[in-house]
């Protein structure tokens, strides 16, 4: 009989051990910088996903991180409770990564913080990660979320002033401003009866 218990304890010993070999390790990768989600396990590419993190002020905190909870259907209680549908929490403050209805918004900042997904790809990454445990989940957020160019001043061209001057062939035009002698010199007839024109013409560029 001590024979038959020893074996039937090595036996689940022998199970216990195999469970815990059979979980993989997952790793959530957030690049802010692209605004993508990579997800591997036991270092094989699974998923790749857009993301949205944190706008300006709301930055989503870069570092790696351990998920702490798990929680199928939330809703935010600082923002009027919006849903969080498949949250993995990942922060004391309530960061996490969850899913969203605004996929527009998806491959661009636009959260108040958190990681959002499209809603099918957060489901299938709760799935993953209620599956082979917390504890081998470990997530990772680098680089900075890529700032939104700023509205450049369009500068435009002053047009340029072209004078009349006299020649020995009749008036030319040239970007050079008279002097203040030529300028009160009055200008030639050519055989006219009024004196030619010499207003400025603006050449727009």
């Amino acid at each position: 009989m001590r024979r038959v218990g020893l074996l039937v304890a090595s036996l689940l010993g022998t199970l216990t051990l195999g469970a815990s070999w059979a979980k993989a390790d997952v790793l959530i990768t957030v690049d802010k910088p692209t605004q993508r989600m990579s997800v591997s396990v036991d270092g094989q590419p699974r998923y790749a996903w857009s993301v949205s993190t944190g706008k300006a002020g709301h930055e989503t905190p870069a570092g790696t991180f351990s998920p702490s909870r798990l929680v199928k259907d939330h809703a935010s209680k600082e923002w009027d409770n919006s849903p969080m549908p498949h949250s993995i929490f990942f922060t004391h403050r309530g960061h996490a990564i969850h899913g969203s209805n605004a996929t527009r918004s998806l491959g661009q900042t636009a959260s108040h913080g958190c990681v959002r997904l499209a809603p099918s790809n957060a489901s299938k990454l709760f799935a993953l990660v209620r599956s082979e445990g917390l504890g081998k989940t470990r997530i990772v957020i680098q680089g900075e979320e890529p700032k939104k160019p700023s509205a450049q001043k369009v500068k435009r061209d002053r047009p340029k002033i072209r004078y009349a001057e006299p020649s020995s062939s009749g008036a030319h035009y040239s970007g050079r401003r008279p002097q203040r002698s030529e300028a009160l010199r009055p200008a030639p007839t050519n055989g006219y009866t009024s004196p030619l024109d010499t207003q400025a013409i603006f050449d727009w560029r």
